[in-house]
């Protein structure tokens, strides 16, 4: 079976790519949901967790208290660092097992900071999912209620797309929605071929 990768910027797209994928019955692993889910529920990780930052990440009931953890790292690059450290081995394992677990021709791992956390190299294949600046800025405007100035200093956070298609294997340009579904099923159909040549 492929692994394969799905990562792009904010606005980019990747997730409306991966649906498209799910829709030809291609299994996918949104890396960022799983990762709020360790964060609560894996034992070893919430525990290193509350070591690093303290109880008050927590509610009550055991879940993790978004909000108080987004305070401490927001404006801290050292503690965002100490975060990404914990979380992003528990999800590379976590994304293992379940590429490990899937009996399809491929599956798919979707990810924001695939390239960044470097879990792109335990990957075969990366996509990169690309959108110009402009119309990523809208997207994200419309779907987050968020400025300009926001999601602008958002993707300054990001990799720009010149970094991320250093590690692509194949791109999807995303600019415009009418053309996206033939790139998905002409990708498809390559990964399916690809597969069979094992």
């Amino acid at each position: 079976m492929i692994k394969v990768g799905i990562t792009g910027g904010i606005g980019s797209g990747k997730t409306t790519v991966a649906k498209m994928f799910a829709a030809k019955g291609i299994p996918i692993y949104n890396a960022d949901m799983r990762a709020k889910y360790l964060m609560t529920y894996d034992k070893k990780l919430k525990s290193q967790i509350i070591t690093k930052f303290g109880k008050q990440v927590y509610h009550r009931n055991g879940r993790l208290n978004r909000k108080a953890l987004a305070s401490i790292i927001f404006n801290d690059k050292s503690k965002l660092s100490i975060i990404n450290g914990l979380v992003h081995p528990a999800v590379a394992r976590d994304g293992m097992a379940w590429f490990n677990s899937q009996k399809t021709s491929y599956a798919i791992k979707e990810a924001a900071l695939m390239i960044e956390s470097g879990s792109h190299e335990e990957l075969d294949i990366l996509i990169v999912v690309t959108a110009d600046i402009d119309e990523r800025i809208k997207r994200v405007q419309k779907r987050d209620k968020a400025s300009i100035k926001e999601v602008e200093d958002r993707i300054k956070n990001q990799l720009s797309d010149a970094e991320r298609l250093v590690h692509a294997d194949y791109v999807i340009d995303n600019n415009d929605f009418d053309l996206l579904q033939e790139q998905v099923d002409a990708l498809h159909e390559e990964l399916l071929m690809l597969s069979l040549r094992g």
